[in-house]
């Protein structure tokens, strides 16, 4: 069946359609991944927004069931220049096809992803529109302008969870499965089944869901934290109240800038117990912390962002998700940019002179990309033993 991709500004692109049929409205974004499509899909940052896949061959390993980063698939849709209908994986437990068909998401491939990558960072990222069967060009253009914009786009509401919950009791989900060789220790792995065993629970946290990744969660609860996960709008004093040694932000889709009463409530938890934020909650933190954020021309999507330290001078590799930052001149005096990005020296860290606080705009726990940045978890804990 054909399908079309239309762009607010009058492109538009004729291919073939795989996964769901229908109508679908979205931002249109671009990620540099070779690998990883499947964390990429049910990332809940990418709530609202329809993704463009820059690596040609996709599905070549299928989907399975313990790579999703959330409980469904969060884009709008997924270009593709190619499918691959036969996945070949040890893992694979379906198809991407029949994946996207079982949770209503519709795919296009057979198109030109470099021509419109090349587009999307000529004229930034727009609005977009993405249909199934014999649809008219202009008429799909008209619904890619007259869809809704990503500013002051709210999507934290439709992906935080509604009730508070404890993150993996029994410690089954977080393991770390690592391939057996003759350096493995045996006290190491837990049983024949070749996971790593979890360190004891040092630290007991509350971890604010913005759109919050499982594979943060796994880290967190590998370095020690006991991690309890709570509504986006829930209240500072309810937070105090359940004595927590240390506070999470996480990641999460839309504008930050829509978030006024949540800056509200972190801002009362500044001082009060060390805070560590990640991609969404770093920015939160930095309105909270009395900055601003802005709009990207294109965003930084990709497990290849070089950022420096600016502490150190070290340089890492780094998995990125955001279509917004942190406007450097906005921030007050307290507040100090620790990593910067080397390709448009955007901001990409962030702590406070004043309080126990720090966040990344990256992702540390990758998933996928590199694990170069991993160490924020442990230096998490650190302020939190710094702070007792």
């Amino acid at each position: 069946m054909k399908a079309i991709l239309a762009l607010e500004d009058g492109r538009h692109f004729i291919g073939e359609s795989f996964g769901a049929t229908g109508e679908q409205s979205g931002e249109i974004c671009f990620n540099t991944s070779m690998t990883g499509y499947q964390e990429i899909l049910t990332d809940p940052s990418y709530r609202g927004q329809i993704v463009t896949m820059t690596y040609p061959h996709i599905g070549n390993y299928g989907v399975n069931s313990k790579d999703t980063e959330s409980h469904t698939p969060h884009v709008r849709g997924f270009v593709i220049e190619e499918l691959c209908e036969v996945p070949s994986n040890w893992r694979s437990e379906a198809s991407l096809d029949s994946y996207l068909k079982d949770n209503n998401i519709i795919g296009i491939q057979g198109i030109d992803t470099r021509a419109l990558t090349k587009h999307i960072r000529e004229k930034g990222a727009m609005k977009a529109f993405l249909g199934t069967g014999e649809i008219d060009p202009s008429e799909a253009v008209e619904k890619a302008a007259s869809s809704n914009s990503m500013l002051g786009a709210d999507f934290v509401r439709e992906v935080t969870t509604e009730e508070s919950y404890h993150w993996d009791s029994d410690g089954k989900e977080s393991r770390q499965w690592v391939l057996a060789n003759p350096t493995t220790k045996p006290d190491e792995v837990d049983g024949k089944d070749h996971y790593l065993s979890l360190p004891e629970i040092k630290y007991n946290i509350v971890a604010y869901d913005f759109g919050v990744k499982r594979n943060i969660l796994r880290c967190l609860k590998r370095e020690g934290f006991d991690v309890t996960v709570v509504n986006a709008r829930t209240k500072a004093s309810d937070v105090l109240s359940m004595n927590p040694d240390g506070i999470f932000l996480s990641n999460g889709p839309g504008d930050p800038e829509a978030l006024g009463d949540i800056h509200k409530e972190i801002n009362l938890l500044l001082g009060k117990v060390p805070v560590f934020g990640i991609c969404l909650g770093h920015q939160v933190l930095a309105h909270a912390l009395g900055g601003k954020t802005y709009k990207l021309k294109f965003g930084h999507r990709g497990a290849n962002q070089p950022v420096k330290d600016l502490r150190t001078g070290a340089v890492a590799i780094t998995s990125q998700n955001h279509g917004f930052a942190v406007d450097s001149d906005s921030l007050p005096s307290n507040t100090e940019v620790t990593h910067i990005n080397l390709n448009d020296d955007t901001v990409e860290g962030l702590r406070s002179t004043d309080h126990p606080t720090f966040c990344v705009q990256y992702h540390p726990e990758a998933s996928p990309g590199p694990n170069d940045a991993n160490y924020f978890f442990s230096e998490f804990a650190q302020l939190i033993d710094q702070s007792r």
